[in-house]
């Protein structure tokens, strides 16, 4: 890393650092309006934290995934539902940045401050016809769609033999899909996650990117210069989401810290938490659990953005190992919620404290199909013995 990388790293973390207290201050309006106030993007856009993963190309700042982890772990700080978002958007317009240079063009020459939301599953159907595909379904769980002027989903391709040949992404304009309002959760209620629809909507060929060509280290990306763009894909789009973890995490130790000097231990002889050896070793446990997970998440971003910065796509266990890394992230900080909620005690899960909203913020997001720390395990296990299929594509 370069000094002006790092200088850069440093400066964006600080904007994030200096977001969280309106975050804070927004996230129980968050959740009651099931989407992230425009107020909150307005201030991320001013920040220009919708742009650290944009080609340069429109002016943005392309920066690493270690930059991106740290920049959402502040923001997940404030509120996890608005880094949500934030996160899924900044890796979407990553996405973007994969294909070819006129469907970069499409979302960004005219307005480069566009956003892109994505769902990967190829729930909708897609018939050739000249020039491109007619396009129909329905995507689920698009977070970041109510703020977002482009889509990114999945389509199956059907072969000659009606089987599947391969599966794509498709890139498609607001304004061509309607929402339906299906977000209605027990944790991340704010990220506004609903359901695309696409009713026999006209694609051009150019905006059509083949999924199976990523996972195998091809991208459509014609400027080979661009650091950012020579990640492997499935290793990216999983370590985005232990970003969140991350900060939720840190809040809730933070904010037990804050409040354990306040606060006695019913039923006990205890003034105070802090004066508890039990409470002591409750919250080393969860620190030390938070501190593991930052370790698993880095070196799984270095691997990705050294991976990147050389042109080399990592072999199958390389990859298997980046999964298994975001998993135990996930998981670690997890437990570490969950440790700091016990120790707490039972008013954490009162609605009056923000602990039970991180509570709920984090069983929700942990369990995000693609970081799957069951499956992820199971992928680098059989990769560590010499296998290098039979469980799941995404690797």
């Amino acid at each position: 890393m370069t000094p002006a990388e790092r200088e850069l790293r440093a400066d964006l973390v600080g904007r994030a650092v200096k977001l969280v207290p309106q975050l804070a201050a927004n996230a129980q309006r968050t959740e009651d309006g099931r989407r992230v106030p425009d107020e909150n993007i307005s201030a991320i856009e001013e920040a220009g934290l919708f742009t650290i993963m944009q080609p340069r190309r429109y002016g943005g700042l392309e920066v690493d995934f270690r930059t991106k982890l740290e920049v959402t772990r502040e923001l997940a700080r404030g509120c996890g539902s608005t880094a949500w978002a934030t996160s899924l958007m900044n890796v979407c317009a990553w996405f973007t940045g994969l294909w070819n240079e006129q469907a970069q063009d499409d979302v960004w020459r005219e307005d480069p401050a566009n956003r892109v939301a994505g769902v990967f599953a190829p729930t909708g159907t897609a018939e050739p016809v000249e020039g491109g595909f007619q396009v129909t379904g329905k995507w689920g769980w698009a977070s970041g769609c109510l703020h977002s002027q482009w889509a990114l989903v999945g389509i199956p391709i059907l072969g000659e033999d009606g089987q599947l040949a391969d599966q794509g992404l498709v890139l498609i304009p607001m304004s061509d899909l309607t929402i339906e309002d299906t977000w209605f959760v027990t944790g991340m209620k704010g990220t506004g996650s609903n359901t695309l629809v696409a009713e026999d909507v006209f694609v051009p060929a150019h905006r059509y990117i083949s999924v199976f060509g990523m996972l195998a280290g091809v991208v459509d990306n014609p400027h080979k210069d661009e650091v950012l763009y020579r990640a492997p894909f499935v290793p990216g789009a999983a370590i985005i989401l232990a970003g969140p973890q991350l900060g939720l995490a840190q809040a809730a130790l933070d904010l037990v810290l804050e409040k354990a000097p306040k606060r006695g231990i019913a039923y006990t002889f205890y003034d105070t938490q802090v004066d508890a050896p039990s409470f002591q070793l409750a919250v080393s446990k969860a620190a030390s659990l938070i501190d593991s997970a930052h370790l698993h998440a880095y070196r799984a971003a270095a691997d990705i953005d050294e991976a990147a910065l050389h042109g080399v796509f990592p072999d199958y266990t390389a990859r298997a190992r980046v999964r298994m890394d975001t998993g135990r992230a996930i998981v670690l900080a997890r437990e570490a919620i969950r440790e700091l909620v016990s120790a707490h005690g039972a008013s954490s899960f009162a609605d009056s404290t923000p602990m039970q909203r991180i509570w709920r913020d984090s069983e929700v997001a942990s369990r995000h199909a693609v970081a799957n720390p069951e499956i992820s395990a199971e992928v680098y296990g059989r990769a560590l013995l010499g296998f290098s299929s039979g469980v799941s594509p995404l690797v």
